[in-house]
């Protein structure tokens, strides 16, 4: 992890630090970064990054929140053609799923301003930005992956996630890194922590009984990034 004080000292983003500085907030390689802009939105973001205009750290962070609403509605796409191909008890399940995402896109934006106000410096607000953007890529994708397996015919069903090392482990660390987030955050934002994990809980619920064990495990682990992440940056300055 980055010191506040090593992040600090970046004054400017260039389109190549910016790239490499999200590979690092995604957990991936640069490599595997570059795998991942192959979709058009992700390659507009880094033409954006490159833009003379946009590269200050508020012009940055522009580009990302641009990204955020295209693939919002590519989201909105995604689940369109999804809801086509399904009857119609299982189009109510997706659209529950939908509303509970919703909802907790709501709530984990919240607890991100207040997690982020207790941080300073112009990369933090990169960080944040790309934490707001990568939950709306993140379930653009996933739509998009779950349309693809009913083409190709039914999926097996994820078995319970007690039955399943890998889930039971990631919920194990899920539950350990809310606590460590929880514990950090200033007493007075620790409910915006508590209501962004309870609507993801919701979510889980709604969603991990209409896909396989290995977008389960897709879903989880993105949270788990998520808390460790914030519990790691919580109060830096």
């Amino acid at each position: 992890m980055m010191s506040g004080k090593t992040m600090r000292a970046w004054p400017s983003w260039s389109v190549a630090a910016a790239w490499l500085m999200t590979a690092w907030l995604l957990g991936t390689s640069p490599a595997h970064a570059e795998v991942a802009a192959a979709d058009p939105i992700d390659t507009g973001m880094r033409a954006c990054f490159a833009r003379a205009d946009r590269s200050s750290t508020a012009g940055q962070v522009q580009c990302m929140a641009d990204a955020r609403g295209a693939w919002r509605n590519a989201t909105n796409t995604a689940l369109t053609q999804l809801l086509a191909k399904l009857p119609a008890a299982q189009q109510k399940r997706w659209q529950v799923s939908q509303q509970r995402w919703d909802a907790w896109r709501e709530a984990d934006d919240t607890m991100l301003g207040a997690a982020f106000a207790s941080t300073s410096g112009s990369a933090y607000q990169l960080y944040e930005a790309d934490m707001r953007l990568q939950p709306v890529r993140d379930r653009a994708l996933a739509l998009r992956a779950q349309a693809a397996t009913l083409a190709a015919g039914d999926a097996p069903r994820a078995r319970p996630c007690s039955a399943d090392a890998h889930c039971e482990h990631a919920s194990y660390d899920l539950d350990r890194y809310y606590r460590k987030l929880y514990a950090r955050t200033p007493i007075r934002a620790r409910p915006t922590v508590v209501h962004a994990q309870s609507a993801w809980r919701a979510y889980r619920d709604a969603t991990t009984p209409l896909i396989d064990e290995h977008a389960r495990l897709d879903l989880l682990g993105a949270r788990l990034a998520t808390l460790k992440r914030l519990s790691e940056t919580v109060g830096n300055r």
